[in-house]
């Protein structure tokens, strides 16, 4: 990409999943930035699908990650809300569809047993450990996680916020807008 492209990308967010005691945590920033600038402070990037019983965030391109929320949820109804299907199914679809193949963007969707974050290169990944990170804040906020859950008895959603805030203190492309949705 172009260095005058470049200044002028739009960056966001932290997205961090914390599972732990049977519960699932997921936690995002809410700062989109563009270039150098910072042109919204309180963007929502969790949301929750498949009746509610499903939580996906998103990182990237925000145009184009709301274009693969939209396949996402497609996917869980056509599975009966089968979380690792759905995931499976949106990235074989990502990576073999021309129009889908140029988004930028990166999921993490979850459900009260598993969690998968979904590339556009075909990866669909679980994590031995209980976390996944996306976006440009995440490995900021994976990494005070994993401090987080080795050194603290924290519940998932404490773990969750104060990683996000540590990551924001870090990140120029984090802040501590932080919205936190719960399985």
């Amino acid at each position: 990409m172009p260095k005058e492209d470049q200044s002028r990308r739009i960056r966001s967010t932290t997205v961090l999943l914390v599972r732990r005691n049977g519960k699932t945590a997921m936690a995002a920033d809410g700062q989109v930035t563009l270039g150098e600038t910072v042109i919204k402070g309180n963007a929502r990037k969790i949301r929750r699908l498949g009746g509610g019983k499903v939580v996906a965030g998103f990182a990237g391109s925000t145009a184009d990650a709301f274009t693969l929320l939209s396949r996402f949820e497609s996917k869980l109804e056509q599975f009966q809300g089968q979380l690792e299907r759905a995931a499976f199914e949106l990235s074989k679809d990502w990576r073999t569809d021309k129009y889908l193949r140029s988004l930028e963007a990166l999921l993490i969707v979850a459900d009260p047993k598993d969690a998968f974050l979904v590339s556009g290169k075909g990866d669909v990944i679980s994590s031995d450990e209980g976390l996944l990170s996306v976006g440009s804040g995440s490995m900021y906020a994976l990494a005070a996680a994993r401090a987080l859950v080795k050194h603290t008895e924290l519940s998932a959603r404490e773990i969750a916020e104060d990683a996000l805030r540590i990551a924001g203190e870090i990140c120029i492309y984090t802040n501590s807008e932080i919205t936190i949705e719960e399985l």
